[in-house]
């Protein structure tokens, strides 16, 4: 038997179902900065900071494994930031070297939600703030990726058909995080919360053909090197800029929030993979900076990313600035 069609079917008594008012739609409360990139040079490289957005996290008792919300909190205000919530901004770096564009991870691309409905994830203004800044993005002819996770790779991805957003472009990526990915026996040995991205990006970034993955620390490009520092993932990886007697350690996670991190180094966040291990490389990647005087940017560091890095210690202390 076939169903009528439903203009002909007789009407039934109409249900009214208890309808829930929608969700409110949540707003960052840390205004973007104006305008979202900033130039400054690193010897004959020039570095341009794109602002691509800010998870503000609300307070987590998980977040460090051996430390207080209170804790966290009084190390924000020790910084000069809110403690209302974890200010976690998201800034992604281009170097114009040799006349090549590279750009050093890609962002969120707005494709990011927060766990908690109480926290707010915004990002993917990286591609308008790149405009912004007079970069054509068919102009960037290699891509350096940190690792996986979504912060830093899903800017390379289309939201809805994971086409490639720059698919002329070179996309170097450590050797050990693109294995670890694309493993496929990981999708059963991660956490179910975490699969779609294993399957994500198993699904996606081992066919593109101009995905190359790197050994070593290895000069990936002229003027940068990887830089091994393992821990928050299995291949997380540091970007080292040379030019001239000029340095720049471009760290990507490896002290993610520095009020945190950098002045707290042995606390262990829940996003390290392994805390241990991360402690190890951040501590390691922080006294090289400190030894060699060299500047420091990060992608979750308070805009425009770019740092200065002195000891304090058995910890560190960071002063912000606009300029190398």
């Amino acid at each position: 038997m076939v169903a009528p069609a439903e203009s002909q079917q007789t009407p039934a008594t109409p249900v009214r179902s208890p309808r829930k008012p929608p969700a409110p739609v949540r707003r960052a409360q840390t205004p973007d900065p104006r305008p979202g990139f900033l130039r400054y040079k690193v010897g004959d490289a020039e570095v341009t900071a794109l602002y691509d957005g800010i998870w503000e996290k609300v307070h987590d008792a998980k977040y460090f494994g051996n430390a207080t919300v209170a804790e966290v909190k009084h190390a924000l205000a020790d910084a000069g930031l809110t403690t209302a919530f974890v200010p976690i901004p998201i800034t992604v770096f281009i170097v114009k070297l040799n006349g090549k564009l590279v750009l050093c991870d890609a962002g969120g691309g707005n494709q990011i939600q927060a766990f908690n409905p109480n926290s707010v994830f915004v990002s993917g203004k990286m591609m308008a703030n790149m405009k912004a800044a007079g970069i054509d993005p068919k102009a960037i002819e290699t891509i350096l990726i940190s690792h996986f996770h979504p912060d830093h790779i899903f800017g390379l991805l289309e939201k809805t058909t994971n086409a490639p957003v720059f698919p002329d472009a070179e996309i170097i990526v450590p050797a050990a995080e693109f294995m670890w990915w694309t493993d496929p026996s990981l999708i059963t040995r991660l956490p179910e919360a975490r699969r779609p991205l294993a399957q994500r990006i198993q699904a996606v970034i081992p066919h593109w053909k101009n995905v190359l993955p790197v050994e070593g620390e290895d000069e990936v490009v002229p003027g940068i090197s990887f830089v091994s520092v393992p821990g928050h993932t299995p291949g997380h990886t540091a970007f080292h800029l040379s030019s001239g007697n000029a340095q720049l350690m471009i760290s990507n996670d490896t002290a993610y929030v520095p009020a945190l991190c950098v002045n707290h180094p042995g606390w262990h966040g829940a996003f390290d993979q392994n805390g241990d291990m991360a402690e190890v490389s951040r501590r390691k990647l922080l006294d090289r900076v400190v030894a060699d005087q060299m500047m420091i940017c990060g992608a979750h560091f308070p805009w425009p990313g770019l740092a200065k890095i002195t000891k304090d210690g058995g910890s560190y202390a960071l002063t912000t600035v606009r300029s190398a």
